[in-house]
């Protein structure tokens, strides 16, 4: 990737801060080369088609997580929370909109990434005319509560990200990192605002379902419509790689099971300082050290 992101003004050494909390968007605006393979993680077809998949469902998604948090954002009582929704909000608008780009490219490339988007799109507007504000958000909650195990994962297995193109690392590492920042956001509005267990752990039990069945069927998707054939070998090595050895996909199950405990929080998994060496890494790929900064 060539990314080409805005700097900050002549002279200026931090970036103006949105709101006030830790919580603040950073703006990427990233340009993606066109040269780059079509199968720009490890050469892998399972895997560049597997993130290709999840890469389709964000845009709709953090949007729909937006909205969830919005319903409630009039009547949050917590000062803080307020301050915090506010760069949550930001930081899900630009995923979607960087995510966008690069489904965009994806799509010139010969998967079709647009089909995928707009089913996500269908799916998300006929829940919610069925779903209550408080499911909405309990999803919202369960949803972030996945990508937040993913990009910790991401950031701290150093080999996840083996053989990926340099190109494309900085959208992974910059959407993981702010995932795992604002991960405890929409958790404490539901606290706040609904509290209520059985929505939380039954949507959860539900989201899971979801998640991992049309993440499946998305692969499909776009494996569908592409004119390559089925690469067996990459398929058979791909699942050693989530479900056998490294088996990252493994790893998840005791942050996952922690999320039905009654006391749960997701700050009680402090990474930050995977969030700290993330963005260094970040900073550094891209010549921006305003990153390590509060960025807007």
């Amino acid at each position: 990737m060539n990314a080409k992101v805005k700097a900050a003004k002549d002279g200026d050494k931090k970036i103006k801060r949105l709101n006030n909390s830790d919580i603040q968007p950073r703006r990427m605006d990233f340009t993606f080369d066109k040269n780059m393979p079509l199968y720009w993680f490890d050469n892998s077809q399972f895997k560049t088609t597997l993130l290709t998949a999840l890469s389709c469902t964000f845009p709709e998604g953090e949007r729909f997580f937006m909205r969830a948090v919005r319903n409630y954002q009039p009547t949050l009582r917590n000062e803080l929370l307020k301050e915090e929704v506010k760069g949550f909000i930001g930081q899900e608008a630009h995923h979607g909109n960087e995510h966008e780009h690069f489904n965009a490219l994806m799509q010139e490339k010969g998967m079709p990434t647009k089909k995928v988007e707009d089913f996500v799109r269908d799916g998300i507007k006929w829940q919610e005319k069925r779903l209550s504000n408080e499911r909405r958000l309990a999803k919202t909650c369960a949803l972030e509560h996945f990508t937040a195990m993913l990009a910790e994962l991401m950031l701290e297995e150093d080999g996840f990200f083996e053989g990926m193109d340099e190109r494309m690392l900085p959208l992974w590492i910059w959407h993981a990192v702010e995932e795992s920042e604002h991960k405890s956001v929409a958790f404490d509005v539901y606290q706040e605002q609904v509290g209520d267990y059985w929505i939380r752990a039954s949507e959860m039990a539900m989201t899971t379902l979801e998640f991992t069945g049309f993440t499946i069927f998305h692969y499909f998707q776009l494996r569908s419509g592409m004119k390559d054939k089925r690469d067996w070998d990459s398929i058979r090595d791909g699942w050693n790689w989530l479900l056998g050895k490294p088996g990252f996909l493994r790893k998840l199950g005791p942050a996952y099971l922690a999320y039905y405990k009654r006391d749960f929080h997701p700050a009680k998994r402090d990474k930050r300082y995977l969030r700290d060496s993330g963005l260094k890494r970040l900073a550094a790929m891209l010549k921006r050290p305003e990153l390590l900064e509060d960025a807007a």
